[in-house]
């Protein structure tokens, strides 16, 4: 259920590693929550290039995912396309740590 701001709650900040993400439900799709030092990122969990989850693949660099049929990476801070085979961004969302909770929004 979203707040009043349109925000909704996905998860808690101890279920993602440091150097890691997960993906969660979001709307009516998913969204991988990814943890970069200290900093929480969101991004749609869909690669622009294959239509493939990234939730499977790893962390590539720092501040990036890679998609894990192709290799495409993807800024999670912007939604860039990094490399190729991918050149069309992916979604990003605001992200607001309340407390331990990880809450949602659209840009």
């Amino acid at each position: 259920m979203a707040d009043r701001d349109g925000f909704e709650k996905v998860a808690q900040a101890g279920e993602i590693p440091e150097g890691e993400s997960r993906s969660y439900a979001y709307g009516d799709g998913e969204v991988l929550v990814c943890r970069q030092n200290g900093e929480f990122f969101a991004v749609e969990n869909m690669c622009s290039h294959a239509k493939s989850p990234l939730a499977t693949g790893p962390v590539a660099n720092e501040y990036q995912v890679k998609c894990p049929l192709h290799g495409a990476r993807f800024d999670v801070r912007s939604g860039k396309a990094m490399c190729l085979p991918a050149v069309m961004p992916i979604k990003t969302f605001l992200v607001e740590q309340r407390g331990e909770d990880i809450w949602i929004g659209k840009q």
